[in-house]
């Protein structure tokens, strides 16, 4: 189906710690009809200087960016990876109108394990990221970088890729690293799923170890008409372990909601 007549415009958001050049490889690989732009989340990359302490700041922020992009009869597409995911679902389900269709990557509704859910884990992992980054912030990045490509067969070339491209942009603010943390280690959107409309994409990492490919199976039960993409090879990043097969999923969604538009 060409697309030389349609356009999506599609908002890449990173996840914990990163900024918009992590996107780089991807944007590489995406044809001219998707307009791309990889954003910041405040207190990151070029907004080091801005901070937020909330998923609610983290909504209110993306909205804005959404309303800033979205094109009159131009779908718009979310991007969302891991932290970076939960205020994309949250926009997509409190503001419709602005929001055509999201890609869910390497994320799950609730990060940390409970009672009622396996899926998630240990809540100690990102207590020791917490204890981490006030004693030694640049070895903290690394080790979580190192989580990133974990169990994908390129890892190490791609942790000196990640390493570089995070390095180019100036530290990430304190509060909204601190905040960040917060917001993995105790927002749970479970019950949020099922009132989302548009069509959800999901890409998961079998090797990932922060999202638990177990996540596939629930979110079967959760959202029934979501599309779900299992890397079996890749960790926490598809997007860069296996960047030329997630651009294709990106493609597949971004060409299905072009379907019915006018």
């Amino acid at each position: 189906m060409a697309k030389d007549s349609r356009r999506v415009s599609c908002l890449l958001v990173h996840g914990w710690g990163m900024n918009h050049t992590i996107w780089q490889p991807l944007l590489q690989q995406l044809p001219d009809w998707i307009e791309a732009h990889a954003i910041d989340l405040p207190g990151h990359g070029r907004r080091y200087k801005e901070c937020f302490s909330s998923l609610e700041d983290l909504v209110e922020d993306l909205s804005q960016q959404c309303d800033a992009y979205k094109k009159h009869q131009q779908p718009l597409l979310l991007v969302g990876w891991s932290l970076g995911a939960l205020p994309c679902l949250q926009v997509a389900r409190q503001s419709p109108q602005l929001v055509d269709g999201l890609l869910m990557t390497s994320t799950t509704p609730c990060f940390v394990s409970r009672g009622d859910w396996s899926a998630g884990v240990d809540v100690t992992v990102f207590d020791q990221f917490a204890e981490s980054l006030k004693t030694d912030f640049s070895g903290t990045i690394r080790r979580f970088l190192s989580l990133q490509v974990k169990g994908s067969e390129s890892g190490r070339k791609l942790l000196r890729e990640l390493r570089e491209k995070i390095l180019q942009q100036p530290q990430p603010d304190q509060q909204s690293l601190d905040a960040g943390l917060s917001i993995l280690k105790q927002v749970d959107l479970r019950e949020q799923l099922p009132q989302i409309s548009q069509p959800v994409s999901w890409a998961l990492g079998g090797q990932d170890g922060l999202v638990k490919i177990e996540l596939a199976n629930v979110l079967e039960t959760l959202m029934p008409a979501g599309q779900i993409k299992q890397y079996e090879k890749a960790g926490h990043a598809p997007f860069l372990s296996h960047a030329e097969e997630f651009a294709q999923q990106l493609i597949d969604i971004a060409t299905s909601i072009t379907v019915d538009e006018v």
